[in-house]
């Protein structure tokens, strides 16, 4: 029996789950995605860059919504710091020239913002419904900065029929989670739809501690987490999953 034989489940936006789905077969395990947060741009004013001397960003999603808006290349001469590699990738794809990230989480991002010792105010782009309070950390820290909520993050009520089927008849060998606010949404959908022994029997995968807090206290106690916040680390960690469950 081989990893593709391992069927598991991607809960993240898309198009983020799109490209989980395919890095997993890629690697031999069969997946499919019930994406369980949906995004929305909102319809706000912006500030002018000129106020600004960089730009942070702690989703792709931000990204995204700038550029439905039409806003985001009037940001791109300014330097921009993101908390990932996958966000830091798609804005140099999206026009940005000077990109760091601090390939981590927001205590990673906050030293990087203060080690580059910036000398004006910083635009911070975002959701509504943040993970992290990282504007109170670099207030703190002596850092100006100007949030604005580009974008929300809208909860679906249920899981799709077909991923309900199959929790009642083959059910999933895992599933893999990347936000907090996807953990709580998914933790809402099934909480009629799965038994307490299916809640215990899942394997869940999550990219931090924070992201597993709510799984864990909704009974889904097979639990694992990824030695990093980022994608390698969680395709690293489904792998390993995979061949422990086909072993003999």
């Amino acid at each position: 029996m081989g990893p593709s034989q391992v069927n598991m489940l991607v809960t993240r936006p898309e198009p983020d789950a799109a490209g989980t789905v395919a890095a997993l077969q890629a690697i031999g395990i069969d997946a499919v995605a019930a994406p369980m947060l949906e995004r929305q741009s909102t319809e706000i004013d912006l500030p002018p860059a000129t106020q600004f001397t960089a730009v942070v960003m702690t989703s792709a999603n931000t990204l995204r919504s700038l550029d439905e808006r039409g806003e985001l290349a009037r940001y791109c001469q300014l330097p921009l710091f993101s908390v990932g590699d996958h966000t830091a990738q798609l804005a140099r794809q999206m026009g940005f020239a000077t990109v760091q990230s601090a390939a981590g989480g927001l205590s990673d991002l906050v030293a990087l913002l203060l080690a580059s010792k910036l000398a004006g105010p910083v635009f911070y782009p975002a959701a509504e419904h943040r993970s992290g309070d990282l504007a109170e950390s670099l207030r703190a820290a002596g850092i100006e900065i100007v949030g604005a909520d580009v974008y929300r993050m809208v909860a679906l009520p249920r899981l799709p029929d077909w991923v309900i089927g199959t929790f009642q008849t083959t059910g999933y060998m895992g599933a893999l989670f990347y936000s907090r606010r996807t953990a709580i949404s998914f933790v809402a959908a099934t909480a009629e739809t799965l038994s307490a022994d299916q809640r215990c029997a899942l394997p869940v995968l999550s990219i931090s501690a924070a992201v597993a807090a709510p799984l864990l206290a909704a009974g889904f106690s097979n639990s694992a987490i990824a030695t990093h916040p980022d994608e390698a680390s969680m395709l690293s960690l489904a792998l390993a999953f995979a061949q422990r469950q086909n072993k003999p």
